[in-house]
Parts: structure tokens; C-alpha cells; sequence
């Protein structure tokens, strides 16, 4: 019986052979180090509105939504958030998932019905990945934001029901998908667009409501957006935003969402709080664009090789798993934290540190930042 065990333990010095053994570091709430590997791009987690607002909620309802949506999980605050996000969004429904990836799962899953293509990007996250694998209906990968590629693809179809699944703001590389592009062939071969605007919403497009909205989707019927709630929104859970036919059938048959507990009413709370701060955070916004270039041109200066974000994923890439480990730690023991991005999570197998710009950290900080990393880098 042990032999699993011994298997395990192989596997494990197999990837600590490859630089690729990953470590818990937790953190105090002191913790004085500058964060810029998490994703609070509107430094909106700490916001006094925000955190009031849980706290007054926690009070109110307890710590747990107790059981799932159906049963007892859901409240008033859920049923608000899930308006307020339409509205903000353009669509006619949103549905409130206690993840993220939950919500893609069960987007992939209802969109996939029998017959269907799914068409995936090379770079698309892992929830849309592992939502593709789950729903058992064929998938094909596409190369990245390549359109053409796309449409071949439905040609070859030919006829089939199809979706085609992508990012907005990609979390590799920080780069925009062609969106309109993408819609056009969409809506000329009769399929669908699933698109996970978890980088993007409350960083571009009109009043922050993400890279749908900037290219002009909002509302379209071939077209259904997921997003997480905890980036640029500061807190957890997950949405899906789009036709209110297929909310009623996720609420009905969805899986993720009807055997999950519910999303806890004080995170419920504190998002709401910040999705108002966010559609009002147009000097939040710039502020993010300006530091994001800033980055950009001191990382270029030094000779490093650096993505140009559409939002607040700032990519750079480095020699190899390895260095880009030691890279990240050097900089953490200065005191600065970023993203070490590697396979298998890199899709196209280059290691990365990868940098997400937070507002609510300090200018003369973030700046400072900027310096160490240069300066630590292999």
C-alpha cells in the first residue's frame, strides 16, 4: 500500500529537478512587503467603504452563507450584487458563482451542449481549460488571438452548433484579444462567444465594465462573459453575465453553482461596495494605465523583455524555471513581492515573472519596486 506514496515522493523530485516545485508563503496581515503579485489592481480590499460594508454584513448574517443558493445561501445582498453586476455589465442577467473558476466550469458545461465544438484559445486560462475537459464535447485548440485560425475552424464545423472560448485581458502576457474581430466570425458562422473577463472588468471600457464592454459587446446575444470578483473588485467569487434564459438554466441544472455553498454575505457586501468605487474609479483606472507604462519603459531600458498590457498584467520573461524562482525570491528577500509564472502554467512553456499593478500600493513604493526588480534580475 505504501507504493503510492513512493510514487508520489518521485514525482515530487522529478519536479524539484525541473525548478518546478511550488511552495505555501503565507502572510501575516502586517505584512509590510509591497504586493504585486496579487491581483487588487484597484487597491480596493482594504478600501474603509469596502471593508465597512462586510464588516456591517458579517455582523448581520454570520460568517457563512450556510448552505447553496437554493437551499438557504442565498440573500438579499446576492440577489443586489447580481443586479448591480447586469446593469454595470450591459446584460440582461448575472449569476453569482463562489469562484471564478466555478463560474467558468459552468459556463463551459451549459454552453456545451450535444454535438457542440468548443474553440479554445492556446493562452486561455485553466478553469476554461479544465471546463472544456469536463463537459466532454470536442475541443479544439486554437492558436493564440489568431482569428483566422478561428475561422477555419468553424468552417470546418460546418454547421455544428460551436462556441468560441477566450480571455479578454489574457493573464500570461496581459495582451487584449482581438474581440471585435472574433465576434464577427462568430456571429457569421452562427456560434457563440464565451469570454473570461477576469483581467479586465473594472480596468478598461466604459465606467470599468471590462473588455467586453470596450469592444462594443455589451448585451449581444451570441455572447456570454464570466469574470471573478476577486481582482480588480477585492474580494471572492465568481459572475456569469448574459442572456437570462441561460442563468435560468444554470440556476436549474448548473452543478458549480447548485451543489456549492454560496458566496459568504460579507464578501457579497464588500463587493458591492466596490463595484460602485469601481464603475466611479476613472482616476483609479488611470493611475493603473500610467504605472503600467512605467513599468514597461524601465524594464525596457534595462534590456528585459516585457509584455505590452492592455490592463494591469505587466509579463517578463525569464531565462528559464529556475532563474525566474531565484529571480522572484531575491526580490521577495528585498522586500518586494511579484508572480513566477512557469510551466506547465505558461502555455507556451517561457518562464516569467509576472507583476500586477496595484494602486493601493504606494507611488514612491511601487517605483521603487520597479528598481528592484531590474536590479535582481539574472
Amino acid at each position: 500500500m505504501s507504493g503510492w506514496l513512493e510514487e508520489l515522493d518521485r514525482r515530487a523530485a522529478l519536479r524539484a529537478k525541473a525548478g518546478l516545485t511550488r511552495r505555501l508563503r503565507p502572510r501575516a496581515a502586517t505584512d509590510p512587503v509591497v504586493d504585486l503579485a496579487g491581483n487588487d489592481y484597484l487597491g480596493l480590499s482594504r478600501h474603509p467603504a469596502v471593508v465597512d460594508a462586510a464588516a456591517r454584513a458579517l455582523t448581520g448574517y454570520g460568517l457563512g452563507a450556510t448552505g447553496s443558493r437554493l437551499v438557504r445561501g442565498s440573500t438579499d445582498l446576492h440577489t443586489e450584487l447580481e443586479g448591480l453586476l447586469a446593469a454595470w455589465l450591459g446584460a440582461e442577467r448575472a449569476l453569482v458563482f463562489s469562484s471564478g473558476y466555478l463560474a467558468n466550469l459552468g459556463a463551459v458545461r451549459a454552453l456545451a451542449q450535444p454535438g457542440t465544438l468548443l474553440i479554445s484559445d492556446a493562452h486561455n486560462h485553466a478553469s476554461l481549460i479544465d471546463g472544456c475537459r469536463i463537459s466532454g464535447a470536442q475541443t479544439q485548440v486554437t492558436p493564440h488571438a489568431d482569428v483566422a485560425a478561428v475561422d477555419a475552424a468553424l468552417d470546418a464545423a460546418d454547421g455544428r452548433p460551436a462556441v468560441v472560448i477566450t480571455e479578454s485581458i489574457f493573464s500570461v502576457d496581459g495582451d487584449l484579444a482581438p474581440l471585435p474581430e472574433l465576434h464577427e466570425t462568430v456571429r457569421r458562422h452562427n456560434a457563440l462567444l464565451l469570454v473570461d473577463d477576469a483581467h479586465a472588468l473594472g480596468l478598461i471600457g466604459p465606467a470599468g465594465a471590462g473588455g467586453v464592454a470596450a469592444a462594443g459587446l455589451a448585451g449581444e446575444p451570441d455572447v456570454v462573459v464570466t469574470a471573478t470578483l476577486s481582482k480588480s473588485l477585492g474580494g471572492a467569487g465568481g459572475l456569469l453575465a448574459g442572456p437570462a434564459p441561460l442563468v435560468r438554466d444554470l440556476i436549474d441544472t448548473g452543478r458549480t453553482f447548485i451543489f456549492d455553498t454560496a458566496l459568504p454575505p460579507a464578501v457579497a457586501a464588500g463587493v458591492l461596495a466596490a463595484t460602485g468605487l469601481a464603475r466611479d474609479g476613472d482616476g483609479l483606472r488611470a493611475e493603473l494605465a500610467d504605472r503600467a507604462a512605467s513599468a514597461v519603459r524601465r524594464f525596457t531600458a534595462a534590456g528585459l523583455t516585457v509584455s505590452a498590457p492592455a490592463g494591469g498584467v505587466v509579463s517578463v520573461e525569464a531565462p528559464g524555471p529556475e532563474s525566474a524562482v531565484s529571480w522572484a525570491a531575491d526580490c521577495l528577500d528585498r522586500g518586494v513581492a511579484v508572480g513566477c509564472f512557469r510551466p506547465p502554467s505558461t502555455p507556451d512553456g517561457r518562464s516569467r515573472l509576472r507583476l500586477t499593478v496595484n494602486v493601493g500600493v504606494p507611488r514612491v513604493e511601487f517605483d521603487r519596486a520597479l528598481d528592484v526588480i531590474v536590479e535582481c534580475a539574472p
